[in-house]
């Protein structure tokens, strides 16, 4: 049998960025957290943890860390119907946390409208990493989260999905920097001069795009990396460049002029997906079903013409 006060120091090592501050965490001395971590090594025979800065899990390091937060989930779920039952407002109800993956795009402009009626209502507290919509499922895989919102339609081992909906991007600018650099429209040629605006170098939404529209994605052309979904639409609206953008964070500034669609036929879908463990928890079915009730409200149900999935 494992000790879980051993994982239980694994888990506040990753979580917290560090053996200081799981020390704090957990109320005991930072010596005492390196031997309890030592102590499940030399249990399992192999290292959970490789000493970088932050402390990352190894292959076996995951694999208990999933099965870890598995069984906290099912612990407090257990705590909350047998000592202080599951009403609704109960002052009295222990907080549960999930920590969850969500894209900048989605958490910018659906995601808190979704839940906030269930965190006015449960003991719940969520641990959010934000990373791109391609990315957030590795987090799943790793067990750093009990979900995520992902482009991926298959679910791994041990989990469920379910289609949220599709989000539709425009490819936009001010209308100072049309004038400037698309004279002659959204060309393979004006694109290798333009100056564009993307999220991140992880970020593929803008070369599928231009890969789609042109053929090919200049990879040379000059780019703002801009990490924040707001300001990103800023960036653009700005007249720094052109990337593209939410219908949700659009609309308005197409509506008003201050940004021009420059391939009004040609919206990009991207379709979403909310992957999740399969166990049994009712406070993971009610966000479920927010997140899929405000997929049905916000998102796209069907593609658009000229869609394409990603690969």
């Amino acid at each position: 049998m494992l000790d879980y006060k051993l994982l239980e120091a694994l888990a506040a090592v990753i979580e917290e960025g560090g053996f200081e501050r799981a020390s704090r965490r957990l109320s005991i001395t930072q010596s005492a957290v390196s031997q309890r971590i030592r102590q499940l090594e030399e249990t399992l025979g192999q290292p959970v943890l490789a000493r970088t800065q932050p402390p990352a899990p190894t292959g076996p390091g995951r694999r208990l860390l999933r099965h870890s937060r598995r069984v906290g989930l099912l612990e407090a779920e257990l705590a909350r119907s047998l000592e202080l039952g599951t009403e609704a407002g109960n002052p009295d109800a222990p907080w549960q946390t999930l920590a969850l993956a969500v894209n900048a795009d989605t958490l910018a402009t659906w995601f808190t409208g979704a839940v906030l009626p269930l965190l006015s209502n449960e003991r719940l507290a969520l641990d959010l990493k934000v990373d791109d919509q391609e990315r957030t499922h590795e987090l799943l895989r790793a067990g750093e989260v009990v979900g995520c919102i992902s482009t991926r339609k298959t679910a791994m081992q041990g989990c469920r999905v379910l289609f949220l909906g599709i989000m539709r991007y425009h490819c936009a600018c001010s209308p100072e920097f049309a004038a400037r650099w698309f004279a002659q429209g959204l060309t393979l040629s004006t694109a290798h001069l333009a100056p564009a605006v993307v999220f991140n170098r992880q970020d593929t939404v803008h070369d599928r795009f231009l890969t789609d529209f042109l053929g090919e994605s200049p990879q040379h052309a000059p780019r703002h990396h801009v990490p924040n979904s707001e300001r990103f639409v800023d960036f653009v609206v700005g007249g720094a460049g052109y990337g593209l953008i939410p219908h949700m964070q659009a609309a308005a500034p197409l509506a008003q002029g201050r940004l021009v669609d420059l391939a009004p036929a040609h919206a990009m879908s991207v379709p979403l997906y909310w992957h999740c463990w399969n166990i049994a928890s009712p406070l993971l079915a009610q966000l479920t079903k927010s997140l899929r009730q405000a997929g049905l409200r916000e998102l796209l149900q069907a593609p658009m013409p000229g869609f394409q999935p990603p690969q």
